[in-house]
């Protein structure tokens, strides 16, 4: 089954998505994160989902706004693809490989749950900078509350999946990282999701032995296919991510998971790190990103101008008088 969170007559709706794009609105429903809090997880979002194709259908699709299809409560961005870490290191620290500890755990950092766009939304150029990349990546959504998973456990956690869009400013991210902190400012700006959230469900015929969800990713900038991967090259599961991301802590209803970037051109700075050279050049206003990944959708965003930096001081060198 598969939800979309829209805008239609200045209301905002939950609703079930048919093939053909007819919406079946939850009664009383504005909140995918609510509902899925109110429900306990998958069983009950199906069986919410489910009502509501007994009653009449709402607008197509093709009618309404389309808005992210969650307010996430908070957004974990894993790193999971050894292709993207080698072409992204060469390009953004200059450095190539692998490091030895990248395969100790499934490393993540926090995200911008503030600044989540929607299918279609125009995605501002962060203050500042001249070197946006989009990130063609996959994002689990917690159902259930849990706390020091095992892998086996967390799947029953695990409520869906949308696209993701890790929109990042490559020449922040570059700068603030030589502190030994971040990436920070460099992500800040903006994340996509969409175009819909698809339950669980819907893509077990796609996992692998190994646990793996074998979906196709193609990436394309501008109609031109940039980049072509498939999810099952991650190192670890969603369900592995998930255990990690609970270890001495809670996961909560809306929480999102994202696989990290896939590899074969899952962003331009994987490319520019290959190549020596920034080819494709960094996207600029005007320029229109759409991320397909198969059984969930194509997510399409246009890039705009953005506000121009407010100006700050550099950092005071003190005298470090003590009182």
């Amino acid at each position: 089954m598969r939800f979309a969170a829209y805008e239609h007559r200045h209301r905002t709706r939950v609703a079930v998505v048919e093939e053909d794009g007819t919406l079946y609105p939850l009664p009383g429903v504005t909140s995918l994160s609510g509902l899925l809090a109110g429900t306990g997880g998958l069983p009950g979002l199906l069986a919410a989902g489910a009502a509501a194709l007994d009653v009449p259908p709402g607008p197509h699709v093709s009618q309404v706004r389309l808005l992210p299809p969650l307010a996430p409560a908070s957004v974990r961005d894993f790193v999971t693809f050894e292709e993207h870490v080698e072409g992204v290191r060469r390009s953004v620290d200059g450095v190539s490989g692998v490091p030895e500890q990248w395969y100790a755990a499934p490393t993540f950092y926090f995200t911008n749950p503030h600044a989540i766009y929607g299918p279609g939304d125009d995605v501002p150029v962060p203050p500042g900078s001249a070197v946006l990349d989009f990130e063609l990546e996959v994002g689990a959504v917690i159902g259930r509350e849990g706390r020091d998973l095992t892998p086996e456990q967390a799947r029953d956690h695990i409520a869906g999946y949308t696209v993701f869009n890790d929109w990042s400013a490559r020449d922040l991210q570059s700068a603030e990282m030589k502190v030994g902190l971040g990436p920070c400012k460099g992500k800040d700006t903006a994340t996509t999701l969409g175009p819909y959230f698809v339950t669980a469900d819907e893509l077990e015929p796609y996992r692998d032995a190994d646990g793996f969800l074998r979906l196709a990713l193609t990436a394309r900038v501008n109609g031109e296919v940039v980049g072509e991967d498939l999810l099952s090259n991650m190192s670890w599961t969603f369900e592995e991510m998930t255990a990690y991301a609970s270890r001495g802590t809670r996961v909560v209803p809306g929480d999102v998971l994202g696989s990290g970037t896939c590899g074969n051109g899952g962003c331009l700075a994987e490319l520019w790190g290959l190549r020596g050279e920034r080819t494709p050049p960094p996207l600029a206003p005007g320029d229109t990103v759409s991320l397909t990944v198969e059984g969930i959708g194509t997510l399409t965003n246009t890039v705009v101008p953005g506000a121009e930096p407010v100006p700050l001081p550099a950092g005071r060198r003190r005298n470090r008088e003590r009182p």
